[in-house]
């Protein structure tokens, strides 16, 4: 048997187990943030375009 497998980690084990998995937790997260706000940020400007192509169909149809 694998003695590696068998032992239980020591504290300094479980405390660099423990920052290294609250970073990637950050990390993931601020992955997450970045990709929202990009989503957030082009339907924005889709929205824009359409309301501009809309206003612009507006103004053809008065005239």
């Amino acid at each position: 048997m694998n003695n590696r497998m068998s032992r239980t980690p020591t504290g300094a084990e479980r405390e660099a187990r423990k920052v290294f998995r609250d970073a990637d937790a950050k990390l993931s997260l601020s992955e997450y943030e970045r990709a929202q706000r990009a989503l957030h940020a082009n339907r924005e400007r889709l929205k824009a375009e359409r309301l501009a192509r809309e206003a612009a169909a507006k103004q053809q149809h008065k005239t």
